[in-house]
């Protein structure tokens, strides 16, 4: 029933209000999406007409919604986060994020915490409802790389926060993923720093991937402990050729997320 590294259910009880509340919370986050795209946007859009403007305030609305749906979880009882420093987060600015991946949350724990977080948000977005807010806010992956460089780049000059999953997907429950350079080569590109940041807390299973939809942590709610790491400075390997730096510069990332 249980990966084999998980202890059995302590509270059957507990475990079915928890998978109840899991998925009253993702129908919740369903919810306050339309109702953001539909609702919300819009009317903002026609009083901030510059497109940088309404980014910069629309960004700051989805990371406060983000807090609420995190409050709402963890009145339901089921998560709770738990950064290093809060103050840390917030005053982010120019920075790549890169972070482990170990659920289907991580990047509403990051957004809720950086009020100018910018991200790449996968290209089926385009063709959903929430399309308009999604390639407003947003860097599509169905941008060429240079255009996504471009793009990113130019994000991180006004002062945004990139956030990058370099994994591509979710971790994997045993071992990791096999880093992808991206978040190198926007470096290179921008000079921009990047801040590994390292998602622990309980095991996530049931937001895992390919984990069943009536999964939870069999004893205890998700917790999600946020640590912040060295920040990795790109200019150290200008001189080097992009390949050769990129590929240094991601096993520093890989060094730091996954220590052991």
């Amino acid at each position: 029933m249980f990966p084999p590294n998980l202890p059995p259910i302590k509270n059957i009880f507990v475990y079915g209000w928890r998978v109840i509340a899991k998925w009253l919370s993702f129908f919740i986050f369903g919810l306050g999406s339309v109702i953001l795209a539909l609702l919300v946007f819009p009317p903002m859009r026609l009083f901030l007409r510059v497109n940088s403007h309404f980014q910069k305030h629309a960004r700051k609305f989805v990371s406060g919604s983000f807090k609420f749906f995190i409050f709402i979880m963890y009145i339901l009882y089921i998560v709770k986060i738990k950064p290093d420093d809060k103050n840390k987060y917030k005053n982010l600015s120019s920075k790549i994020i890169v972070a482990n991946h170990p659920s289907l949350l991580d990047v509403v724990m990051l957004i809720s915490l950086i009020p100018n977080a910018d991200c790449i948000i996968n290209a089926y977005l385009k063709k959903s409802i929430l399309s308009g807010v999604a390639s407003k806010l947003y860097i599509l992956t169905s941008l060429d790389l240079d255009d996504i460089l471009h793009s990113c780049t130019e994000s991180l000059k006004q002062g945004n926060c990139l956030i990058i999953f370099p994994e591509g997907t979710r971790t994997p429950r045993t071992g990791k993923g096999i880093l992808k350079k991206g978040a190198a080569r926007i470096a290179l590109a921008s000079g921009c720093g990047i801040i590994p940041i390292h998602i622990g807390g309980t095991d996530k299973f049931g937001l895992g991937k390919k984990d069943p939809w009536w999964g939870f942590n069999p004893r205890e709610k998700y917790i999600y402990e946020l640590s912040m790491r060295e920040e990795i400075n790109p200019e150290k390997y200008k001189d080097m050729p992009s390949p050769a730096a990129a590929k240094l510069i991601t096993m520093e990332i890989e060094k730091s997320l996954f220590p052991n």
